[in-house]
Order: structure tokens, then C-alpha cells, then sequence
């Protein structure tokens, strides 16, 4: 039996492609994030918890941007309307794709971007810490409709999976002070990475991307945060995945794969 596609997941990569499309000279600028990049990468994974998302998170390249059209002007004119915060845009049922910059690509601000005129609205994207690797890491794929009567497709650099795992333990290490903001999602997607991707590749890869210029220290603060997050099986990381299946499997399964397979990361990474 194949896998069963929540449909908020098939909603929200429809209306990906929504924003693909009103995008249109402004793609070779974009790079697909977050968990529908995970997802392409990792399929189920053999977890109970079906992959899913509610929304889409690109990551910009300000320098490749095209003049023309304006970005905030595509975005309305394919249906999208400024959420409340910087960089967020709500489309067909309120969905929500998410345009962001590294952090380490943008100008002076707080949360806007202050993208290269005549970009530069205040409101169009989010400068974001921890997508510098995506920049570096990823590669062209044709991202399509998971709905069966949509035929709409477009070629679109996706974050490899190394930089999704930076981008991933980024976030989670800055939420880990107010668990509030901590999702179990997140979790799971980080060992959906750790058990679908070869650990020697991954590691070769972040050793690749530590030394880069815009990547680097991202890169090296996500490693360090690893061995703080999933030294044990009580730690963020593995308590994380193991909420996201909780009810489902055996919990002390997912939380002793976390602890292993971060170790064997960094038994890779470690000279």
C-alpha cells in the first residue's frame, strides 16, 4: 500500500507552486527549505508519523534576484497577501509560504531582510540565521503537484541535505530556551535526515561547507550544538522525535537512533 498524503502536505505544496509561478524570473534566486525540501529527500522514512507540513519556507539569494517585476508586486499578483510578520505571505486557504535571506547575506536590520532595491519593502522577506549553508548546498530538482489533477511543475534549487540539518538544529538550538516555540516536528525531521542520508556523505559534506565563507561558522555552530542536543536520550533532539511519534512507536527506539546516529555524525566529523 503507498503512502497517504495528508492533505494539508498536498494543499501546501500546491500553493508552493503558486508562489513558484508568481516568481518566475525571481527562481534561479530561490532555494526551497524547511520540511518539503526534508521530505524530497527522505520520503516516510519508515516513521509511523506520515511526512507533512502546513506551509513552504524559501530562502533568497539577494544578489541574483532579477529587477523586475518587484518581488512584494509577483507575490500579490499570484494571490498572496502579507501575513503579520516580515517575509510571511498567506495564499489559497491561508497558507503560508515563507520568504526568507540568510542572515549572513543581509544588510543592517532586525527580522526584515533590507533586500537590493527595488526590493528593499520592508515587509517582502525575513532575514534568517542558519539558511547560509543552503546557499552553498543544494541542487536543481522539478518540484510537482502532489495533487492528482494538478499538472504544474517547476525546476527549483532544494537544499541538500546537509544544510537542511544545519538550518534544522539552528532553529532548534535557538528555541531551546523557551520551550514554547520547540516543535516535535522539527525533531523528527532531523532524524528523518540522520536515517535517509549516507552519515559519511552528510559528513564530508559539512566538512565541505565549514569552510566556506558564507557557511563556515554557521556550519560549525550547528555541529557544536549536535553534541549539546543528543548527548543522551533525555536531551532536546531526542525527546523532540521521540513526541512527534509518540503513541505511534516505540519511543525508546527513536530516542536511542537519535543518540547513535548523531554520535556516528560526529565520529565522522571528528579528526
Amino acid at each position: 500500500m503507498g503512502i497517504v498524503i495528508p492533505p494539508e502536505y498536498v494543499q501546501a505544496r500546491s500553493v508552493l507552486l503558486d508562489a513558484l509561478g508568481g516568481l518566475g524570473p525571481h527562481r534561479d534566486a530561490v532555494v526551497l527549505v524547511g520540511a518539503q525540501a526534508v521530505y524530497l529527500h527522505t520520503g516516510d522514512a519508515d516513521f509511523a508519523t506520515a511526512p507533512t507540513t502546513t506551509d513552504a519556507d524559501l530562502a533568497l539569494v539577494p544578489d541574483r534576484l532579477a529587477d523586475e517585476p518587484v518581488l512584494a508586486e509577483a507575490m500579490r499578483a499570484a494571490g498572496f497577501v502579507p501575513g503579520t510578520q516580515p517575509g510571511i505571505w498567506l495564499g489559497r486557504g491561508q497558507i503560508a509560504v515563507d520568504l526568507m535571506a540568510p542572515e549572513g547575506l543581509c544588510a543592517g536590520g532586525r527580522r526584515s531582510a533590507h533586500l537590493p532595491p527595488p526590493h528593499n519593502n520592508r515587509t517582502t522577506a525575513r532575514r534568517t540565521y542558519g539558511l547560509e549553508a543552503a546557499v552553498v548546498d543544494n541542487a536543481v530538482r522539478v518540484i510537482g503537484a502532489l495533487a492528482g489533477d494538478d499538472g504544474r511543475s517547476f525546476k527549483i534549487k532544494v537544499a541538500g541535505p546537509a544544510a537542511l540539518l544545519v538550518s534544522k538544529v539552528i532553529k532548534i538550538a535557538e528555541r531551546r530556551a523557551d520551550p514554547r516555540r520547540l516543535k516535535p516536528k522539527d525533531g523528527l525531521d532531523v532524524l528523518r535526515l540522520l536515517r535517509a542520508v549516507d552519515t559519511a556523505q552528510l559528513a564530508w559534506t559539512l566538512t565541505e561547507l565549514a569552510s566556506d565563507n558564507v557557511a563556515g561558522s554557521v556550519v560549525e555552530q550547528a555541529v557544536q550544538a549536535l553534541r549539546e542536543l543528543a548527548a543522551g536520550p533525555e536531551d532536546v533532539l531526542p525527546t523532540l522525535a521521540a513526541d512527534a511519534e509518540a503513541g505511534f512507536g516505540d519511543l525508546d527506539v527513536i530516542t536511542m537512533s537519535m543518540v547513535v546516529l548523531v554520535d556516528d555524525l560526529l565520529g565522522e566529523l571528528d579528526p
